[in-house]
């Protein structure tokens, strides 16, 4: 009920007392949709703080407040030096007014997404001659007197509108509406319903101001509740403090549960990975090597007919007779090789395996760690302290979302990682330079990958090997345990006219062999 009419009918007055006869000596933004109004005699300074991002519109009326040094432009300029004569909340309306002893009026318009600050010089026309927010254009047209509205709160009105609560008083917004909904209003006679909107009137019009936390946000509020967070018979105390739970607190909460989701959903993948992997080695333990087939291939080469698919064989390992396939256009001879080489990598499979197993065991007690750091973290300097020691962001999902590739960062490279075949195109054209480093798996199709290149400094081996290890992750290869990558400068990749989308041609390229890894990996 902060921006309610039934609120602002309290802080105005108050706000009254405190500007009545100050000077505006100051008027700027140094924030998207913020706008900070000093006033001053003598003996006294006051502050208006309007905060009027459509998320999340309100005001508090600070004694002091810091302009920075830097990005903060001034704004309404024919005010300054202007004296206030009265500050008062239009009739029954969301808004309320800064009157000028020059005639100019501040017009304070407080509709929730649709909120801004207008200039009105009543000397010269009925239109605003500046808005705050330029881009609600519809607010060019608005004049101060058709805000103002008069309703007739008799009972003989209130049967001509049937009891309908939204007709009758359209101020109530969304809180009082609730409270009658909950004391049975919609079901209740006429005479009842007008009992409990009398009753409602009487509260709010004798208020205790109470700030509570329903569904995660803050409510400033008129009406009783169980358990508040704060209250106060003062308004202007209560606006202050809302400001400060809506916009410091609730930012702060915002911030940090983004930051918990981001560990939590990394710990919830981590151990998926865990048992994931832990059953594929364990299968690789236990099952007999490629190299066991390779020899019944060869050592029955001859009773293998030319061209067959299919061969049954003597198992001399297991004593009995197997089963064996073969791959259409490949020799016995030849795939018993492929096996043996398979079997000799089978060894190297188990032991990356392992080595996966303890990094992300390591890994997993290391965001159980954070999780419990973070829950001890109560302000925002610790906050983002946390952030910064642990290369974490709240906001990098949503940075991400505009940019036609993933953007990480290692060892202080940046890397860039392309969205789509189209887009690995767009990211050789337009974003990388002949001394970035290129990878991409090898013989499958994968996102191009870009380690962007710093004057004077090497790319050392553990970043490129991450970046591989992403290059992988990112590709047909992803679940693979073992994945070759290519590498090479970019000066040395280059698209053929005429090929499809994310072709490209590669010369003195490297390989690599790595565990495709995705960006929660530490």
């Amino acid at each position: 009920m902060h921006l309610n009419y039934h609120f602002l009918k309290f802080l105005c007055p108050e706000v009254d007392d405190i500007l009545n006869g100050l000077e505006l000596i100051t008027c700027f933004s140094q924030h998207r949709d913020e706008l900070v109004l000093g006033f001053a005699d003598d003996e006294h300074s006051h502050y208006i703080r309007a905060n009027l991002s459509p998320s999340n519109t309100c005001l508090c009326l600070p004694k002091d407040y810091k302009r920075s040094k830097k990005n903060s432009v001034d704004l309404f300029p024919a005010l300054i030096g202007d004296q206030v004569v009265c500050v008062r909340v239009l009739s029954f309306e969301r808004a309320f007014r800064i009157d000028f002893k020059s005639n100019k009026t501040l017009l304070f318009k407080l509709h929730g997404n649709r909120s801004n600050i207008l200039l009105f010089d009543k000397s010269k026309e009925q239109k605003p001659i500046a808005l705050f927010r330029n881009e609600l254009k519809e607010d060019k047209n608005i004049t101060l007197e058709e805000l103002e509205k008069h309703l007739d709160l008799s009972y003989d009105e209130f049967l001509k509108q049937n009891g309908k609560a939204s007709t009758f008083l359209p101020t109530l917004g969304k809180i009082p509406r609730q409270w009658l909904k909950s004391h049975g209003y919609i079901e209740a006679e006429l005479t009842t319903k007008w009992q409990l909107m009398q009753e409602m009137i009487d509260m709010l019009n004798a208020p205790l101001f109470s700030i509570a936390k329903e569904d995660y946000e803050y409510q400033l509020t008129l009406l009783p509740v169980s358990a508040p967070i704060f209250t106060s018979a003062n308004p202007l105390e209560a606006c202050n403090e809302y400001f400060q739970y809506a916009v410091v607190h609730q930012a702060f909460e915002r911030e940090k549960g983004l930051l918990t989701k981001q560990l939590e959903d990394q710990k919830k993948r981590t151990e998926a990975y865990l048992g994931k992997t832990a059953k594929k080695l364990t299968e690789l333990q236990n099952s007999a090597p490629p190299s066991q087939i390779a020899d019944i291939i060869m050592a029955n080469l001859h009773q293998i007919p030319q061209g067959t698919e299919t061969a049954t064989l003597f198992d001399f390992y297991q004593n009995k007779e197997i089963s064996i396939r073969l791959k259409k256009g490949v020799t016995p001879q030849k795939h018993a090789e492929n096996l043996y080489r398979k079997s000799k990598n089978r060894k190297i499979e188990v032991q990356q395996l392992q080595k996966n197993l303890s990094e992300k065991e390591e890994y997993f007690l290391q965001l159980e760690a954070l999780l419990e750091e973070l829950t001890t973290i109560d302000n925002f300097k610790a906050l983002r302290e946390f952030s910064k020691t642990h290369q974490l962001s709240a906001k990098s999902k949503e940075d991400q979302t505009n940019l036609p590739f993933k953007r990480f960062e290692i060892d202080g490279f940046e890397i860039l990682v392309g969205k789509s075949a189209k887009v690995n195109d767009q990211i050789l054209r337009y974003y990388s330079w002949k001394d970035d480093m290129w990878l991409h798996a090898k013989d499958v199709a994968g996102s191009h990958v870009i380690i962007k290149f710093k004057s004077g400094q090497s790319i050392p081996q553990t970043t490129l090997e991450r970046a591989a290890e992403l290059a992988a992750y990112y590709s047909k290869s992803k679940n693979e345990s073992l994945a070759a990558v290519i590498y090479t400068p970019c000066k040395y990749v280059r698209k053929v006219k005429g090929s499809p989308a994310g072709a490209v041609m590669v010369d003195q390229e490297k390989v690599l062999m790595v565990a495709p890894k995705g960006p929660v990996s530490p």
